[in-house]
């Protein structure tokens, strides 16, 4: 057997890491400012991280949900804590694109509709109901295309308030950035009034702040800058630091019936750990406001560079547009000065470092990325 053909692969294989570098079997040192997908929030191989889902394993890997997982509470109070929801209830699952699933089965439950409306060059998953609410045809399969997703441009709130005045929509869901797309923010004005025109009309507000959540931006979720509360709101990526793990926080307006949603591996004892773990470090190491502050560094020293067509992002969330071939420069990164980045579209490098990254380490990418281009 072989492996199914899908991903375009770079002739680089990491073996270990520590911290914000990551390693190859030749000991090739490279400096990781892109998380694989901003998944690693906390750093590589963080010592209370192994520590954690180490003494886990050596105690129970796994059990299903029709047992008490006390892990299960005690990550639910210290994640309501941290972000500001407390008042929520949680549901665990494993990954982005099954939360964002949940999310808008949940919210067609409770209103009893099926339209959902999204936004232009959106990316929500994979999964069946996550890949037709992405506006990328490419990757959706004729089974997946259904006339119940209606997509407007980001940022038009006119558009949104025309489409949810016809009926029929049981959610708006959007990103609290847009990252595929290429590191796109809604405004925080436009935030605000989809908050207003969603409750005018009944309909639920979903934030899937998959990529931009989780500190990331410089506040827990990327929304919050806004200053809103969405009905629902979708985590994945840096919620475990690679174990696999996605999450929907739920307001309290939802009523949970037995078995409206449900998953085997969701919340399994591992991941609890290490989601756990997570949040003891964002906490005690302050790497929420590190991330606001070196984002803010990274931002200012880019957009001092005349040869970029624009810097966009919040924290460590930050959209690189050049002139030519991002992929080329990209590649340069890697293979010359061993730094990886991430791409989205064709002219824009994607940086989603740790939160753990210091101004040393920005500093390094700065004076390479400036003397390539």
């Amino acid at each position: 057997m072989k492996l199914f053909d899908v991903y375009s692969l770079y002739n680089v294989e990491p073996v270990r890491g520590c911290g914000n570098y990551v390693y190859d079997a030749e000991g090739t040192k490279y400096l990781d400012l892109y998380g694989g997908h901003a998944v690693i929030s906390i750093g590589h191989a963080h010592p209370h991280y192994v520590k954690a889902i180490s003494e886990q394993v050596g105690k129970l890997g796994f059990y299903s949900n029709s047992v008490e997982n006390s892990l299960q509470t005690r990550l639910a109070e210290k994640l309501g804590r941290i972000s500001g929801y407390d008042d929520y209830s949680l549901f665990l699952c494993n990954s982005g694109a099954e939360a964002n699933e949940n999310a808008l089965k949940l919210a067609s439950f409770h209103s009893g509709e099926r339209k959902v409306l999204c936004f232009s060059k959106a990316f929500h998953g994979r999964t069946s109901g996550a890949v037709s609410a992405t506006d990328n045809p490419s990757i959706q399969a004729p089974f997946n295309r259904t006339d119940a997703v209606e997509f407007v441009p980001l940022n038009d709130l006119a558009a949104v308030e025309a489409k949810l005045a016809e009926g029929g929509f049981c959610a708006v869901l959007i990103e609290g950035i847009q990252g595929v797309a290429g590191i796109h923010t809604p405004s925080d004005d436009f935030m605000r009034g989809l908050r207003e025109v969603t409750e005018h009309y009944g309909v639920s507000l979903i934030l899937d702040e998959i990529q931009s959540g989780y500190g990331r931006t410089g506040v827990f979720f990327a929304h919050q800058w806004a200053g809103i509360r969405p009905d629902i709101i979708t985590c994945a990526k840096g919620i475990a630091n690679g174990f696999p793990m996605g999450a929907v926080l739920i307001s309290p307006k939802y009523e949970a019936k037995k078995g409206m949603l449900g998953t085997t591996f969701g919340g399994n004892h591992l991941a609890c750990a290490a989601a756990i773990a997570v949040l003891d470090i964002v906490e005690s190491e302050g790497l929420i406001e590190n991330a606001r502050n070196v984002g803010n560094y990274l931002i200012e020293q880019l957009r001092q560079m005349p040869a970029l067509k624009q810097v966009r992002g919040r924290g460590l969330m930050i959209g690189i547009e050049i002139e030519g071939s991002a992929a080329e420069l990209r590649k340069q990164l890697l293979f010359e000065r061993h730094i990886f980045t991430g791409g989205a579209g064709a002219t824009t490098v994607r940086l989603l470092p740790a939160l753990t990254i210091g101004k040393a380490e920005a500093d390094i990418f700065l004076n390479n990325f400036k003397e390539l281009l």
